[in-house]
């Protein structure tokens, strides 16, 4: 797929799928600005992998959720690499925590809101004047999204639904302009996310009802994330792409 020499950022990219993304994108020739937020060391080993795979990248220390912080992450951008951009990956989003409806504050709705949905709104809105015909977006919603999500995840279904939609509405907007926006959703993939919010049995059962009977791995996003990125996909936009193994079928 042919994104050699193309300057991508990944927001969010120093863990999980989001490394997994700036790992393949980097491999593939792409020279990546790649996001991380709380662990320096996440962002160093992301780093020091594609760097030792003899791919072109940056590490940038950067909350999405902030103006600040992405209009830092642009200018360091383009004093690396170039003053244009190709590719854009929104991997940036949680959880948060599991809470039903009824012990869920207004403050807490409205932080995961910001963290999925607003942070996809506040890099989109900087890097698109600097995007030409044949660029691409994409952003990342889940399975939740299609399916309000498991329980006490209200919250995070929801502002992957609405990413989803902000997809649909950003491509008709920017297609004229030849630039596609696309969004992925993935279902039970093997990362630190479940580690931390899914008991094992349950992702055991999840496999287990899984037509291909296994939970998927980040670098199968990853190449999903690349071929949305690449040429070879001219004639997609506005789709939301399900990877989940079969278990949910939209």
């Amino acid at each position: 797929m042919s994104i050699e020499n193309k300057v991508a950022i990944v927001a969010g990219g120093s863990r999980d799928i989001g490394r997994a993304v700036a790992e393949t994108l980097a491999r593939k020739g792409a020279r990546v600005a790649f996001t991380w937020c709380n662990s320096e060391t996440d962002g160093a080993d992301t780093l020091k992998a594609i760097q030792a795979a003899g791919g072109a990248a940056i590490s940038v220390r950067a909350d999405t959720t902030k103006q600040r912080d992405v209009d830092n992450l642009l200018e360091q951008t383009r004093s690396e690499f170039d003053d244009s951009i190709d590719i854009l990956v929104n991997v940036t989003g949680g959880l948060v925590a599991r809470k039903p409806l009824l012990e869920m504050s207004e403050e807490f709705f409205e932080g995961v809101m910001k963290l999925n949905v607003t942070s996809a709104f506040l890099t989109a809105k900087a890097v698109v004047p600097r995007m030409g015909k044949g660029a691409s977006i994409i952003n990342f919603s889940s399975q939740a999204g299609r399916d309000g999500g498991g329980p006490g995840a209200i919250a995070y279904g929801t502002s992957k639904g609405a990413l989803m939609t902000f997809t649909r509405g950003l491509a008709k907007e920017l297609g004229p302009a030849g630039i596609r926006v696309n969004c992925v959703c993935p279902g039970m993939i093997s990362t630190a996310f479940h580690d931390r919010f899914t008991r094992d049995e349950v992702r055991a059962n999840v496999a287990g009802a899984t037509p291909l009977r296994r939970e998927g791995l980040a670098r199968e996003v990853a190449d999903l994330v690349a071929y949305l990125a690449s040429p070879e996909s001219s004639f997609i936009t506005g789709a939301s792409l399900d990877i989940n193994g079969g278990l949910y079928f939209s």
